[in-house]
């Protein structure tokens, strides 16, 4: 709980076992009231370890539903339990959950209504292992979109997200893809919906156990990105009416 607000932490688990404990070990127990770990039909011991861990609430997806689907399950349990502040967070151990009381209070002490870890603030994407590729990506791609969505983030492509309640209740989330460009999706709504975001410096490590997309991928979402901000700017100047947006 903080100032008087209920805080869940979800956990968008695939193929974690690894990382998941050191992931917990590390969330501050004190402020956070309950935990939520989804996961995505791993081929790995993920969903023992996290019974083994004693995590609240551990969901399980028969099928492999992707990493936008997991995302959505787990905003759909942490509201269903009445989460006033709901934060993801990778069990991999890619972001530190030491920056969750940060991102917390931006929110619960009425600052923002949704915080990022950004991992292009300061010089740490870099010096934490970031192929130097995505990097380059991840900053010609965030010109691009703010550009088009007429806005001023130093990154679009993090995966470290904390929202208020009344975010995930307005949008509807569930009309995304089920694939990586839901984050994507995600900001066009937030910003369509005339929310702000709010980023904080975020350390990042890359390392054997880390999840990340692998570089066919990776081109496939580059160019999903450029279609959202394409159709977000369509819609902004009524050229267009993308469905995702407008209902």
């Amino acid at each position: 709980m903080y100032n008087g607000k209920k805080v869940i932490v979800v956990l968008p688990a695939y193929n974690a076992a690894l990382t998941i404990e050191k992931t917990i070990r590390e969330i501050p127990m004190d402020i956070v009231d309950e935990l939520v770990l989804v996961d995505d039909n791993s081929t790995d011991n993920s969903l023992e370890v996290a019974h083994r861990l004693g995590i609240n609430h551990v969901l399980q997806h028969s099928v492999n539903r992707g990493y936008g689907g997991n995302q959505k399950s787990c905003y759909d349990k942490a509201l269903e339990l009445k989460a006033d502040i709901i934060i993801m967070l990778h069990p991999d151990y890619q972001y530190t959950p030491k920056l969750l009381l940060s991102m917390i209070s931006m929110i619960g002490n009425d600052l923002y209504k949704v915080v990022f870890g950004s991992r292009i603030l300061g010089k740490g994407a870099l010096k934490g292992g970031m192929p130097v590729y995505k990097y380059i990506a991840n900053r010609l791609l965030t010109l691009f979109q703010n550009t088009l969505m007429n806005q001023k983030l130093s990154e679009y492509h993090t995966g470290y997200r904390a929202y208020h309640k009344d975010v995930l209740e307005k949008i509807n989330y569930h009309k995304n893809s089920d694939d990586f460009i839901f984050d994507n999706e995600m900001i066009a709504h937030i910003f369509y919906n005339g929310f702000e975001i709010g980023e904080i410096t975020c350390p990042t490590k890359y390392f054997e156990d880390a999840s990340s997309i692998n570089f066919k991928r990776s081109i496939t979402y580059g160019f999903g990105v450029v279609k959202v901000s394409i159709l977000y700017f369509l819609t902004k100047v009524n050229i267009y009416k993308w469905k995702l947006l407008v209902p």
